[in-house]
């Protein structure tokens, strides 16, 4: 595995950072996480919502996806909604998600290529530190943001952190994800959006916000890349 830090800087027009959504992006957690939410509203007797309403509130924060999915509720009911899912969660759904197919390959390839790889997660960092684990890909991104250090998506936040630690220019980095919002918040960042219909948000709404790119998967990331721009080890 190429150490990420030893990219050279490329011109303007081309990309050296990667960074990547995490559930329903990199890691197959959606039908997980709406078997969870369904559970969880069941459970307290709050009305079903659609399981389309479900996946189009993945990306955003906590508070947000509460009061989309329990219009109007007081704290208390917050409170109960987001302890109810926790439990069901770490009682067994988190042991669930796995990674798409082909993710450590098509990772490897990127990093082996020259670029700097990141996330940038509505999770939040015990959450994320745990995946990163149970995964082993902690060692393939250069940094990493999550919901408890900065601003629900669409906020350009995560992002804009990101390229403050790792010093590279919006027109150098690439944010890769499955949902508008995902898309929006490298909009706001001002980074190139790319989405992939691997996950929450279908592709029609992606293609809605023009992405540079709307692939399958992100295992097309570089065959995509490698038409869109060159690598950095080519320059």
């Amino acid at each position: 595995m190429t150490d990420s830090s030893t990219s050279a800087r490329p011109p303007a027009a081309g990309y050296r950072l990667v960074i990547f959504d995490w559930d329903g992006t990199l890691l197959d957690s959606v039908g997980s996480i709406v078997e969870c939410t369904q559970v969880t509203l069941a459970e307290l007797g709050v009305a079903m919502v659609p399981e389309s309403t479900i996946r189009g509130v993945l990306g955003l924060g906590l508070r947000e996806t509460v009061e989309t999915l329990c219009p109007g509720c007081d704290e208390e009911l917050f409170r109960q909604v987001v302890e109810t899912y926790r439990k069901h969660w770490f009682g067994g759904y988190s042991l669930k998600p796995v990674l798409f197919a082909g993710i450590i390959r098509t990772l490897d390839d990127l990093q082996g290529q020259g670029y700097q790889l990141a996330v940038a997660t509505a999770k939040g960092r015990s959450g994320l530190d745990d995946d990163l684990a149970a995964t082993g890909l902690a060692g393939h991104f250069a940094t990493t943001r999550t919901i408890t250090e900065a601003p629900s998506k669409p906020h350009p936040g995560m992002v804009l952190e990101i390229l403050d630690e790792l010093g590279v220019p919006a027109a150098e980095a690439l944010v890769v994800g499955d949902t508008t919002h995902d898309l929006r918040m490298a909009a706001n960042a001002g980074v190139t959006g790319v989405g992939v219909c691997s996950g929450s948000h279908p592709r029609a709404e992606l293609l809605a916000l023009e992405p540079a790119g709307c692939l399958a998967s992100v295992a097309e990331l570089p065959g995509w890349l490698g038409r869109s721009a060159p690598t950095p080890a080519d320059r």
